[in-house]
């Protein structure tokens, strides 16, 4: 069987961790998490404080914008359940808009229609890593005066017009989970693209307190100044990180290659065969490799494409149940005007393996053989 996902080892993950155990401080803020910090900059993120997931650097952000109660926050409802969670445990109300046909991301033609005058925050997802339309958000966020947050979970080493997906916007989120292209096992990072909240996220991401200036010799002693948890990345952790991250290129190009090798082989067979359509990487997205999917013609077709890959050994998988058709997501959102789109990925999207390492050519023929029993 070839699996959906594999974790991705590099080969500085254990002489890493050996060393952080032998440096004895493996709580965060040790060696690996400077170096670690010292990539990210390098990498374009001027401001970034590491997390133990792409779930908390979305909810540090919610707080830092001092959301409340009954405001409302536009996304897309083709998204991981954490977009929403961030928002709903301020009390605010997630307003779920469709996303575009051609890349499963936010449609920015939706999103004004959208805006109400309790509206505060437009938070875009980057689906696999391919950009949102920025200009059109950031327009639009400029207009209304809202914040955007870029849900860019799936994103290192992607970008939007040379721009580092994350760094875009008020605030950026990234993940280091195992699934992702670069992983400490669990963790993320919150990116900081407005100078005016680094000392308040210091202090949130110090469990409420001063404690980073008192790490940096400002005071004598560090109390407690406002909310928070503990949202900081253990040295551990960073360990994996730093091996991962000097591997980024590496990891992307292989990603790249796989990516490629599908696509050829999709878009000509989707030539002759009208059961799917594949994503359209926009002009403005220089994207990661993160994931490749087929979008079938019906949900019956998707779900025996995905019976017969397995029966050849090949693991595939669908991916989001829209939000706004949830239990949860019809309780406690709202959203705006038909979800074509976004219903049809949940019933008709299924993605293929890509992980560094893997040879296409048995997925690729095990694709041919599946297609054509369809």
């Amino acid at each position: 069987m070839i699996p959906f996902s594999k974790t991705q080892n590099q080969k500085n993950d254990l002489s890493n961790i050996k060393k952080a155990l032998s440096l004895g401080k493996i709580e965060g803020g040790g060696h690996f998490s400077s170096k670690v910090n010292f990539q990210m900059e390098s990498l374009g993120f001027r401001n970034s404080l590491l997390t133990t997931s792409c779930t908390t650097a979305l909810e540090m952000s919610a707080i830092l914008l001092d959301l409340k109660p009954g405001d409302e926050v536009i996304m897309p409802s083709y998204t991981f359940v954490s977009t929403a969670n961030a928002f709903l445990l301020r009390g605010c109300i997630p307003v779920f808009v469709d996303v575009c046909k051609n890349d499963l991301n936010i449609d920015p033609n939706l999103v004004e229609n959208a805006i109400t005058s309790k509206t505060k925050a437009i938070a875009v997802v980057h689906y696999g890593g391919v950009s949102c339309d920025m200009n059109k958000i950031s327009n639009l966020a400029k207009k209304y005066k809202l914040h955007v947050i870029e849900d860019a979970a799936q994103c290192i080493g992607a970008f939007f017009n040379n721009k580092p997906l994350g760094s875009i916007g008020t605030f950026g989120a990234l993940s280091f989970h195992n699934t992702k292209n670069i992983s400490s096992g669990e963790g993320g990072a919150l990116i900081i693209n407005n100078s005016k909240f680094v000392k308040r996220a210091n202090i949130i991401h110090e469990k409420g307190t001063n404690r980073h200036d008192f790490k940096m010799g400002k005071v004598s002693k560090y109390v407690w100044k406002d909310i928070g948890s503990s949202y900081i990345l253990s040295d551990l952790s960073c360990a994996v990180l730093e091996s991962q991250l000097s591997n980024l290129t590496k990891i992307t190009n292989a990603r790249l290659k796989i990516w490629n090798q599908y696509n050829s082989f999709c878009t000509n067979h989707s030539k002759h065969n009208n059961f799917f359509n594949l994503q359209t990487i926009p002009s403005y997205a220089s994207h990661n490799g993160h994931l490749y999917y087929l979008l079938f013609r019906s949900k019956l077709l998707a779900k025996k494409f995905n019976t017969t890959m397995n029966s050849f050994g090949v693991q595939t998988a669908s991916h989001y149940v829209g939000l706004h058709s949830s239990y949860y997501g019809k309780k406690n959102s709202r959203h705006q005007g038909a979800m074509k789109n976004t219903n049809k990925a949940s019933n008709c999207l299924i993605r293929l393996p890509i992980w560094e390492g893997l040879d296409t050519s048995y997925v690729i023929d095990a694709m041919s053989k599946s297609l054509k029993k369809l």
